[in-house]
């Protein structure tokens, strides 16, 4: 169970994951091998999973952002399955789901004709409902 310094400190982390253990430990108030240890332990303990970066796709090229909702008819998932392994640099994020669909892709592509392409190429294996996203609300 996670006390309130343990999510002070999630909070902060998921704001800055580069910040360093005596500041961090400062804006909790405790001392940065205090903070250490706590941060070392939700490690160990799987809570704190691993340390990424956000990427602004749009600044390397790709700025067409779109979730897609995939539906199968079939029971065999597996030919679908082995078409987005070969997918990965447009996926960002596959989920299985329940609701409308059976997965649901969040994906950036640099451009509409490539995305028309990876749809053309998706309808070979299963249906899909495609959004388009607009912006991002803050």
């Amino acid at each position: 169970m996670l006390d309130n310094t343990d999510k002070q400190i999630l909070d902060e982390l998921s704001r800055n994951s580069r910040v360093t253990m005596k500041e961090l430990g400062e804006k909790i108030h405790l001392s940065g091998p205090a903070t250490s240890a706590r941060v070392a332990k939700l490690e160990d303990n799987g809570v704190v999973e691993g340390y990424t970066i956000k990427v602004d796709q749009g600044k390397i090229g790709c700025y067409i952002y779109a979730f897609i909702t995939i539906a199968i008819q079939s029971t065999n998932h597996q030919p679908y399955l082995s078409f987005i392994k070969t997918q990965e640099s447009s996926i960002i994020n596959h989920y299985r789901i329940s609701g409308e669909g059976c997965y649901l892709l969040e994906s950036r592509f640099p451009s509409n004709e490539l995305l028309d392409h990876f749809l053309q190429d998706l309808n070979k294996y299963a249906n899909y409902k495609l959004t388009m996203v607009i912006g991002r609300m803050r």
